[in-house]
């Protein structure tokens, strides 16, 4: 295994300890890991599975697999197309990462495993945690998706219903993190899920012949489906696989936006948490993301923008998509909601959860 690294104070730790943040600064870490490239033509007999990707990721040979990754890519217009990240075991593209945290606690071999969520990233932890034979605990905000929460209870996990919202579920959940034998599944903090996230970017490169589009759009809570997407453009870059970074083009809740008043202002970090509002779109409705300053580098990095949506617009692209066959639930429709702002260019939007999850926005 290789080491955490604290991207803010530079401290390195080892990922046998489980340690869950900097025990310096309390900050999120990145992993000290850099694979080797990925061939350009995969050999035949290859797993259909995200981890098929072997040369990119920081673990192999995976007993918690449920077959996550290689999702369809649709078209939707002449230059816009979906992943169809909802057809995931889970339904969800938590799936992702979810999986590679729990081959990571397999090896551990901790006491329980906990992790925190507004349902999806708690159903996905579950499920792989179900596959591993490790005991899991979930701890959801209340209102959540009573859907989303008998997915969890299947899956054999135990629910701790928080009063309150989706900051005062994850303080629970960090309080419980420092006990001793936890393993803290964090798709926060932990950079083993981002790595699992990056595949997303991996598949686009394979679907579409050793190209990417011009832009990757993203939608934008805590980030980790766009941190893990400008995780691989560095390592494709670096490898030689592609010559030009796409535009990472993120999509928030204008009801909760706070990533995108700090892009808009200049700032490189958030001035202050942003106040709870009322969305549709739950699963990004974060108003003080740990990763917040990465997020906002990644950005800019790649030359992309913030865009925001809606609520009328979550419901009229829910819908949009309904009559075109696919049913997608709120929070993973806000891509496809800010359409309108870069049609000229070619662009892949993701489809994060099935409609299932939470049915039609009312």
């Amino acid at each position: 295994m290789t080491s955490y690294r604290c991207p803010d104070c530079t401290s390195y730790w080892p990922v046998d300890s489980a340690t869950w943040c900097c025990r310096d600064c309390r900050g999120p870490l990145d992993l000290d890991f850099l694979g080797s490239a990925v061939p350009r033509v995969l050999p035949a007999g290859r797993a259909n599975s995200l981890w098929r990707y072997e040369e990119a990721l920081p673990l192999s040979g995976p007993a918690t697999t449920l077959g996550e990754g290689r999702t369809p890519l649709v078209p939707l217009t002449a230059n816009v197309s979906a992943k169809l990240d909802f057809v995931m075991p889970t339904l969800s593209f938590k799936d992702r990462g979810a999986v590679m945290l729990a081959e990571l606690a397999r090896r551990l071999g901790p006491r329980r495993v906990i992790a925190d969520s507004s349902g999806n990233a708690g159903t996905a932890v579950a499920a792989y945690c179900a596959r591993a034979g490790l005991a899991c605990t979930v701890y959801v905000p209340e209102g959540t998706s009573a859907k989303k929460t008998e997915q969890i209870r299947a899956h054999g996990a135990r629910l701790e219903v928080v009063p309150g919202d989706r900051e005062a579920t994850a303080s629970a959940a960090r309080a419980a993190a420092d006990e001793p034998g936890v393993f803290y599944a964090s798709h926060v903090y932990n950079p083993y899920f981002l790595h699992g996230t990056k595949t997303y970017v991996y598949e686009l490169w394979e679907d579409l012949g050793g190209r990417l589009p011009e832009a990757i759009v993203v939608p934008v809570g805590n980030g980790t489906l766009l941190l893990g997407a400008a995780l691989a453009l560095d390592e494709l870059l670096a490898h030689g696989l592609i010559d030009a970074r796409p535009a990472l083009v993120a999509v928030q809740a204008e009801a909760v936006s706070p990533l995108a008043a700090a892009f808009r202002a200049g700032a490189d970090d958030l001035a202050a948490p942003a106040g709870p509002g009322p969305t549709l779109a739950e699963g990004i409705a974060i108003p003080n993301p740990p990763r917040a300053r990465q997020i906002l580098r990644a950005v800019r990095e790649s030359g992309g923008e913030f865009l925001t949506v809606t609520e009328d617009e979550i419901r009229t692209a829910q819908q949009d998509l309904a009559a075109q066959g696919l049913f997608v639930e709120s929070t993973g429709v806000a891509c496809w909601a800010a359409t309108g702002s870069w049609t000229h260019r070619t662009a892949v939007v993701p489809l994060c959860g099935a409609g299932l999850k939470t049915g039609m926005a009312r």
